[in-house]
């Protein structure tokens, strides 16, 4: 019997929560810093050091952040996965119940529940634990490498577009063309992560333009209140 296999946006989540986070993370941290210094009356180099520095020190804090918080999730599944693993050793006829449990929740008859739940220990008993009762499964593990990669360089992609604003705008027009610039790079990446994931556009493009014109408002108005101060 030929086997029919599909493709499901379900396995996009990994890589796509990281590369949707890096670069907004880059365009409204980067872009925030500017303007905020830019609103206290700083010259353009200022700004291109500024920015050029938030965005390499944000790209490898991204990195380092991914990098640690998803191992400490693989880290417990693989703890989960040996617990587990020690169970089947010591506990067979026991978890072979439990799994049949899960089984009959789901709606199967019981006699028929424990039929295959003895089918799926034999082939990989481990495997039909990881994935009925730790929900553990190829798309959803862990991967360190992978998130530290991804969220390091969409961050450093979404910073270099105000950077760029920076470097060609008008000293007279920085304040309000990378606000403007950034808001509209900010509603593209809703839109991207959005489609990417086979949603509804609308409501992420307002998501990430909505927060992100705050965090630039408010380092604006730092901006111009440390300005006016020094």
């Amino acid at each position: 019997m030929p086997h029919h296999r599909e493709s499901h946006l379900v396995a996009r989540i990994g890589w796509l929560r990281a590369a949707v986070l890096g670069a907004n993370d880059g365009i409204v941290s980067t872009a925030s810093l500017i303007i905020g210094v830019a609103a206290s009356g700083a010259s353009r180099s200022s700004l291109l050091v500024s920015g050029i520095a938030g965005l390499v020190a944000g790209a490898m804090s991204m990195a380092a952040g991914e990098y640690v918080s998803v191992s400490s999730q693989s880290d417990t599944e693989r703890a989960d996965l040996d617990r587990e693993r020690q169970e089947l050793a010591t506990q067979p006829e026991a978890e072979l119940d439990e799994l049949a449990g899960f089984y009959v929740e789901r709606g199967v008859e019981p006699d028929l529940a424990r039929s295959v739940a003895t089918q799926m220990m034999a082939r990989d008993a481990l495997g039909a634990h990881a994935r009925d009762e730790l929900h553990i499964t190829e798309l959803t593990t862990a991967r360190p490498v992978t998130a530290a990669f991804t969220s390091a360089a969409t961050f450093t992609a979404g910073a270099l577009l105000p950077v760029v604003l920076a470097a060609v705008l008008p000293t007279g027009v920085t304040v309000a063309g990378e606000a403007v610039g950034s808001i509209l790079f900010l509603a593209l990446l809703g839109w991207i992560g959005a489609r990417a994931g086979g949603a509804s556009p609308a409501r992420p493009v307002l998501r990430v333009v909505f927060w992100g014109a705050l965090a630039m408002a408010i380092t604006a108005g730092i901006g111009r209140l440390v300005g006016a101060s020094v």
